[in-house]
Formats: structure tokens, sequence, C-alpha cells
């Protein structure tokens, strides 16, 4: 019986019209009853007539708790404004029972307490139970879309974890376009099913490597029209198919299957298009390896207002500029591994494991090495490779290392042995342990870190410490550490990195300091920005007509359009990049680009080539030879309109700074350049 009437009050979407009629007659009725009798208190004798009345009005009270309860219960189907009407029509007996001082509230009003509490209950339990409900069906859909998705991709030798990639990509875009967490949501499952129609195309063509032949491009073209279909069966959410069908389609009209442009194609499949693209170039196929991410983003820019929607193309571009780490892209193995997971070392550097990225955060590395079943102990060596690389592993052959940019510091033997390559100098210490905490003969502990333009490398084993402090040849360039060695087993391998950043002083120089900003200062102190943003010019308050001019030029390792100067337009309570309260507003890069960075503040720019603009080649040159530079700057109110001309190019920027009852200031950055001679006018 309990389990029915808890059915009963839950189940409101099954609930008979009659259940939800009844109850506001009977509430209706009880308002006009329990008004009248309240009304009427005075001309009622005391005595029997009053106990029937008081009975009269407690029975109405508990129907009317009820009624009010179903009510709740069923709001969607009676509609807002009718609930509230009914509830509100309460009111006035709540007031006529709290202003009798001298009648105490009886049967009645406990009754209707009671029953307001359990009301409250019911509605949070049945809300709560929904919620559960609707998290269960969430969770299972995605679990579903990720199967069927990874089965998709299983079909495809060459595209694991391809779909799932390019849904984290196409959520991340929508997230940068300021979508609601639903709408991100839609693209994600979207994006998660985009290619579902491949289920209908023979695996031969599918894994086929090399071109495919024009009949069976058309057949691989098919598959937007099948996913389509498969997905269209799903009338609840039909965002899903637009994706399948239209994510091929092109801005400029040339795509597939409707050769649909610009705004004609779903915004959901434009989103997917740039992040499908995206994934393709940074993945491995049958007849290339896959693009250095610096050669995709030219692509992108490329094809941007062509192939690409230019907003989302420029959301993909910024996406990758703050991928500092490279970590939107597919994983290669890079190593040899046997059935226990270990990595593989037979002759010297035969393979290796790469690449544990060092930064100023300590690096600690885990694990345990032992000498090759087939080989003896004196041919024995572990050792790691310091490098960089545009896709952060070790790379021997010739085309590889030029295309992918590898540069090579140094190999550093785990016994102190050292083969110095691209490194400016190393310094070894190495010291016998009595009291180790290292349990076994085979197991290693390496910790590492890296600031500036020197690293330090501490290999603790059992019974030797050993210490590599590494002078780098710039602090541009990434360190990367990769385990190699001869005749080589290594096994348990872990890694970790500390929460805070190791101080500037922490690593003891042996090296002179590095700097291209050896020359005389202006109004402000010179700068050299190594990476991207990593520092920046002091900043001054923007006011109407400002002008500020400086000297830039790229340093050595700078080898992107990208690697200029940058504006960054900002506020905070101490007027410095990154201080107290810092909001970071927007910037703009000399070579046209420009970002909003906050959700208050709209930036509309033009960027014109003149005559003077050759080509990007000659642009490069130009940042490395080194140029005089100025920013002008005009305020109108809560609009700050910024102009440049550099290169044959000129930006014009206008930020709209929305709310912002603090300065506004201007600093000078950039990505691996050198800034001197600044002057404010």
């Amino acid at each position: 019986m309990k389990q029915k009437t808890l059915k009963f009050f839950t189940a409101r979407r099954k609930a008979p019209k009659i259940t939800i009629i009844i109850p506001i007659i009977i509430y209706i009725l009880f308002y006009y009853c329990t008004v009248f009798t309240s009304d009427s208190k005075d001309s009622v004798e005391i005595g029997n007539s009053a106990l029937q009345i008081s009975s009269f009005t407690g029975v109405f009270s508990i129907l009317s708790s009820i009624c009010l309860i179903l009510m709740v219960l069923y709001y969607k189907k009676l509609g807002f404004i009718v609930s509230l009407s009914l509830v509100l029509l309460q009111l006035p007996r709540l007031i006529m029972i709290i202003a009798i001082q001298y009648n105490p509230i009886g049967v009645s009003g406990i009754f209707t307490s009671v029953f307001t509490i359990l009301m409250l209950v019911l509605i949070q339990k049945n809300q709560t139970r929904a919620e559960k409900d609707k998290k269960q069906m969430k969770l299972l859909f995605e679990q579903t879309a990720t199967a069927l998705a990874d089965t998709i991709d299983t079909k495809d030798t060459y595209t694991h974890g391809h779909s799932t990639r390019v849904a984290e990509y196409s959520r991340k875009l929508a997230e940068l376009n300021g979508k609601s967490e639903q709408e991100c949501d839609e693209v994600y499952y979207t994006a998660l099913l985009h290619d579902v129609g491949k289920i209908g195309v023979p695996i031969s063509i599918i894994n086929k490597p090399g071109k495919l032949t024009d009949k069976e491009y058309e057949i691989i073209k098919q598959h937007t029209a099948k996913g389509a279909q498969i997905l269209g069966r799903i009338s609840k959410f039909p965002y899903l198919s637009l994706g399948a069908y239209y994510h091929h389609e092109r801005c400029d009209g040339k795509g597939y299957p409707k050769g649909l442009n610009g705004e004609e194609i779903p915004e959901i499949a434009r989103i997917i298009g740039v992040a499908d693209a995206y994934d393709a170039m940074t993945s491995i196929r049958s007849y290339r390896d896959p693009i250095p991410q610096d050669k995709v983003r030219e692509e992108i820019v490329t094809g941007m207002g062509t192939q690409f929607d230019p907003k989302y193309a420029r959301l993909m571009i910024h996406m990758i500029d703050i991928d500092s780490e490279y970590e939107m892209k597919e994983r290669a193995e890079n190593c040899e591994q046997d059935s226990n997971n270990a990595l593989m070392v037979t002759e010297h550097r035969s393979s290796s494991a790469g690449g544990i990225l060092l930064d100023k955060f300590m690096t600690t590395i885990d694990l345990a090495v032992t000498v090759n079943d087939k080989a003896s102990q004196d041919k024995f060596s572990p050792s790691m490779i310091l490098f960089d690389s545009l896709d952060g592993q070790v790379h021997e052959k010739e085309k590889e290392v030029r295309y992918l940019m590898y540069f090579e510091y140094a190999e550093l033997g785990f016994d102190g042995q050292v083969s110095q390559s691209g490194a400016r100098k190393i310094q070894v210490n190495t010291e016998k342990v009595t009291n180790s905490s290292i349990n076994k003969s085979s197991n290693y502990r390496i910790k590492a870190v890296r600031i500036n333009d020197h690293a330090l490398i501490r290999v603790s084993g059992k019974e030797q410490t050993t210490e590599f402090t590494v002078a780098l040849p710039d602090s541009s360039r990434y360190l990367y550490i990769g385990l190699t060695g001869t005749n080589c087993r290594f096994t348990s391998i872990s890694s970790n990195k500390a929460d805070k950043e190791c101080p500037d002083d922490f690593i003891p120089r042996i090296a002179e300091k590095i700097s291209y900003i050896d020359a005389p200062s202006g109004d402000l102190p010179n700068v050299q920005i190594d990476s991207y943003r990593s520092s920046a010019s002091e900043g001054v308050e923007i006011r109407d007509g400002m002008r500020i001019s400086f000297h830039t030029r790229s340093l050595p390792t700078a080898r992107l359009v990208w690697h200029c100067p940058y504006v960054d337009i900002f506020s905070s309570d101490d007027g410095k990049v990154g201080g107290e309260n810092y909001r970071d507003l927007a910037f703009t890069r000399f070579d046209g680009e420009c970002w909003e960075l906050d959700p208050k503040c709209d930036v509309v720019f033009k960027v014109f080539k003149n005559d003077s603009f050759e080509d990007w080649d000659s642009w490069k040159k130009l940042n490395h030879d080194g140029y005089d530079a100025e920013v002008t700057f005009k305020v109108d109110g809560n609009r700050i309109t910024l102009i440049t001309e550099n290169g044959g190019i000129t930006v014009y920027s206008t930020a709209v700074v929305y709310g912002a009852s603090k300065k506004i200031y201007a600093a000078i950055t950039g990505d691996q350049v050198a800034i001197t001679n600044l002057r404010i006018g």
C-alpha cells in the first residue's frame, strides 16, 4: 500500500486528467468554505457548532494539503500560471490564522504543517530522482556513443581515437565561442558520431594505402548520407544527423554532399569541419606521418574563409597557440615494448621512450632498469636524451630531423658519461650513496627541472647519485627527456610534476645568461620574450592619442609568422601584467591577428596588406633583421582603437570594454622577440 501511494504521488507524467481536475475543484471549495467559516466566527455559538466547524475545516485542510501536493507535482500539465494562482488562493486563510491571536491553530494547522513538510519532502525526492535519472541517462548515452565511435575508429587502421579527439576539439571551440553547457554537450556528441556513416563503407577502401580512385572516392563520400540516415532515426536529437551529413561542406561551396557555402552550412557542422581537419592533419595516415603543428596552423590560416568558417578557424588557431606542450595530437608510440609493457633497447639507441617535457615544475621519474637477457653486464648502459622536436619524440632519420625540427642537446648516461651535442656546457657531479632510499639495485629515480636556459637533472640509484647541470643554447626551445641506452630493459616507468614552480635561482648558473636586449633602454626597461607571452613590458595607462614606439627583433630560434610583437590590453590594480585583480582583455599581434580574452570585451579588427607587402617569408625576414615599430591609440568612451603598420601590414583593432571601473593599460609582449628602446609619446 505504501509503495502504491508513493507511486501515485510521484508518477505525474502518467497521471490521468481527472486526477488533476478533482484536486482543483476540492481546493477551490475548501478555500471558500474556510474563508466563509473564518468570516462567520463571531456569529457561531460556542459549543457543538464550533466543534463541527473546526472538524469540517480540519478535514478540508487535510484534503487541501493533499491537493496542493498533487498540483505541485502536476504543475507541468497545469501550467505555471494556473498552479501559481491556486497556490496563492491559500494566502488569505494563512493570514487570518496568524491574525487570530487568542485562537490556537489546532488540528487544522497541525495537519497543514505536516502535509506541507511532506509535500516539500516528496517534491525534493522527486526532483532528486529526476536529476539522478537524467545523469544516468546522459552517462548511458555518452557511453553508448563513445562505444559506437570507437567501433567506427577501429574499422580504420589509421584513425585511433579520431572521433573522441574531434569531439573534444569541437567542444572547446564551442566553449571559446561562448556557447552554453547544453550547446557544448550537443556539439560534443554530434562530433563524436560524425563519422558513423563509415560503417557502411567497405574496409578495403577505408584502409587503402595511397590515393583513392575517383570511383572509390565517390563511395567514401557516401558516408555523410549514410551517417545522416542512421542518426536521423534519433528524432529526439536532430542535431546529430546535421553534423554527420554536413561536416565535409566548405565555406566556398566546394564541399559535399550539397555544395553549401558560408552560413548555409549548419553551425554545428562548421565547428566539426575545423576540428575534423585539424585532427586529420595531426594524425598518422597510411601515406604520411603527422604534419607538424606549425604547418597545420598555416594550413588553417590559408583555408580561413574558403575551406573553414573564419570564426571557428580563428578559434582553432588560438587553441594551437596556447597548446605549448603540443597536447592536441594523436599520441604516437615511439618505443619497442614487450608483453610486460617494458621498453626494450638492444643496440645503442635502437629505440627510445620520449618525451617528457621539462619546465619550472620539478618532474620526478621513477623506473626500474635491468640488463637484457641476451646481453652481458659490461655492455649494459642506460641513458637519457635531452632534445626538442615538434612532436616531442626522438628522431634519427635525416628527413624526420629536418621536417620535425629535431634538435638534440645531449645524451646523459646514468653512470655520468656525457655525449654533448647542442648544449653550451654540461657539468657533472657524482657521489657515492651510503644511506639510499632506493631499495633495489635496478630502481632509479630521476628528478629534473628546466629554468630559462639551464636544466638540472639528478639520477639516483641504490649506490650512486649523478647530477647534471646543463647550459642550454637558448630559453626558447622546448626541452624533452627521453629514455634509451644500450642492452636495457626499462619497466615500471612513472612520472609526476610538483605543484609549485622552482625559483629562478634554483639552478646554479654555469654559463652566462643569453640576452638579446643588451642595448640602451628608453622610457621603459627592455624586455626579452623567449616564448609565447612569457614576459611583457611594464604597463602604460592608455589615453587618447598616446603612442608607443620601440625596436623589435625576432630571436634566432624564431621561425613562424607569429613570432613577432603583440600589444596586450588589460586592467589590474597595480598596472602590471599578471598583477592583483588582473583582467586580460585583448591582445593584437603584428601579423594581423587579434583576440578578445575577456567575456566583457568585444574586439573588432581590420587588416590590410599594403603594396609594400611581398609575402610571409619576407615578413619573417624583416622580423629577424629588426625594425622600428609604433602603435597609436585612440580612446572614445569604452572604445579603445590601436593602429600599427609594419612590413606592409596595417592593423586596426578596436576593443569595446564593458563594465570597466578601473584604468586600462597597454603592454608590449609577443613570442620569441626582443623589444628595446621603448618610448611613450
